[in-house]
């Protein structure tokens, strides 16, 4: 005999949240338009109402036909993926790598660290992205100072990037990475002295936390752990010398515009409702740059 939904034998946490029937250590509340099982994102498959299970979804359950109307999709309407935290887990594979290009290549943080247009030792001529080296928009993102620094920022994507991965799916959350990445650097190219340096995932990062409170609304998940982390990172950035405080500011601006696109998305023009703020984003992002390039020019 199967427990039927919502009967008070299902594992529920202190919030009376019952768990994922797939990942019962995921608490949710959504549930299954057709079976009424509790689904996390990783198995939410969108339908012209609501949520299916993946079982629903394979069964045609209900139908009467083949299961071949509808791919399985996530909350945001991208693809299910066999591993859903595939980008994250190539994310922080790139920055590892990085990280050691600097501690084994000479030059290498003055090649590709963000700077506006300065002197820079080792090099015979001004270096900047006002000199036109605008790839340094995008290599910074993946750099970072010291072992602590890389390592807190890794850590904090793989708690954050993982489940938002699996509620947006991998192109949509990798949109929404780089384009807040490169917003936080657009922003410090923009307030920050020209010969004035920096590095780092944070304003990537910083998109991605301020996507997920959006997401976790949209789920009816608890807020307070991920809004503790945001404030915890909010404090550390001005309170601490050191941090290019733009770059995260200007990665949780994007990261709450796009966020809040990718989520909230009408079904019929989902695609162009994402994208379509993703590339505003980058429009302002690219204006920004070209504003203070001639400015510095």
């Amino acid at each position: 005999m199967e427990q039927a939904p919502g009967s008070p034998q299902e594992p529920q946490d202190e919030r009376g949240l019952p768990g994922c029937y797939r990942h019962p250590d995921r608490p949710t509340g959504i549930r299954c338009i057709r079976c009424e099982r509790p689904i996390c994102p990783e198995c939410m498959v969108s339908a012209s109402v609501g949520f299916q299970c993946p079982e629903c979804v394979r069964s045609g359950s209900g139908t009467g036909h083949a299961p071949t109307a509808n791919r399985p999709r996530t909350l945001a309407g991208g693809t299910i993926a066999a591993d859903p935290r595939l980008v994250t887990k190539v994310l922080i594979g790139i920055c590892v790598l990085v990280y050691l290009g600097q501690q084994a290549v000479d030059l290498f943080d003055g090649r590709f660290e963000l700077i506006g247009r300065a002197m820079v030792p080792g090099f015979d001529t001004p270096q900047g992205v006002a000199e036109g080296q605008w790839y340094r928009l995008v290599t910074s993102m993946f750099m970072h100072v010291s072992i602590t620094h890389i390592a807190f920022n890794m850590l904090t994507l793989w708690w954050i990037g993982g489940p938002l991965e699996a509620a947006l799916g991998r192109a949509r959350f990798l949109a929404l990475y780089l384009v807040s990445g490169l917003a936080g650097s657009a922003l410090c190219y923009l307030l920050m002295a020209p010969n004035e340096a920096s590095l780092g995932a944070s304003g990537a990062i910083f998109g991605a936390l301020g996507a997920t409170p959006i997401m976790m609304r949209r789920l009816n998940y608890d807020l307070r752990p991920v809004i503790g982390l945001l404030v915890v990172n909010l404090i550390i950035t001005f309170a601490w010398g050191g941090i290019a405080w733009q770059a995260h500011v200007g990665g949780l601006v994007a990261g709450l515009a796009i966020g809040y696109a990718m989520v909230h998305a009408p079904r019929e023009h989902r695609s162009l409702v994402q994208y379509g703020t993703c590339a505003l984003v980058l429009l302002a992002t690219v204006i920004t740059v070209v504003v203070r390039t001639a400015q510095l020019t």
